[in-house]
């Protein structure tokens, strides 16, 4: 049997089992890491309703991005973050996931356009691992509110940032209303959920 005649039977393999096998495993892990967000949310205190994957919020995320999947929702209560997406993105290196804390945004309040930001942590030497202080770069205004807050600043520094996997980095959906503060997957401590919570009413406020 020659190579071209060998390589359509490995497709339809591949295609007839491993790739349901390969989506039942993302759909396992994808619930366990929603189920594991969900008890961390409890455990610190934040207060919440579960969403169906079928209401608005879920398929505004969908609308922002169809490359990920929702892998459930929560609207917080009497928090500036309207409400959370527990998301995942497949690639041909696995699957990665994400939170993104969604606020309400009044776009109108500003003449120009919110800008992408993102808070980039400064090691504490060049040989150093410890994150010895962060600054926001990206939109000009905002970056300038966020680094003027020292409280907000301590309170990150005191989140354990060194164990905190990627940055926070801030993204206008104007066309949605909303402003996402999207993470790698982290579970926040206490203080870096009141921190992500403070960023999000500068947001909610119209900066």
């Amino acid at each position: 049997m020659d190579l071209e005649n060998i390589i359509p039977i490995i497709i339809a393999f591949v295609t007839a089992f491993l790739l349901p096998f390969f989506l039942s495993k993302r759909k396992k892990e994808g619930h366990k890491k929603f189920e594991e967000f969900r008890r961390h949310l409890l455990g610190i205190g934040v207060g919440f309703a579960e969403l169906d994957k079928e209401s608005e919020q879920a398929k505004l995320g969908k609308k922002i991005s169809r490359a990920q999947k929702s892998e459930g929702v929560f609207a917080l209560e009497e928090k500036n973050i309207d409400f959370i997406i527990v998301t995942s993105v497949a690639s041909q290196y696995g699957v990665n996931y994400f939170i993104e804390y969604f606020v309400k945004s009044t776009f109108h309040l500003r003449e120009e356009s919110l800008k992408k930001t993102k808070m980039v942590k400064k090691k504490g030497s060049l040989f150093g691992s410890k994150v010895a202080d962060i600054i926001w770069k990206g939109d000009q205004y905002l970056a300038q509110k966020l680094n003027l807050d020292y409280e907000l600043k301590h309170r990150l520094l005191q989140a354990g940032l060194n164990k905190f996997k990627g940055s926070i980095l801030i993204i206008p959906e104007r066309k949605h209303g909303y402003t996402r503060i999207k993470t790698e997957y982290n579970l926040p401590s206490p203080d870096m959920f009141y921190a992500i919570d403070s960023v999000a009413k500068y947001l909610r406020s119209g900066i």
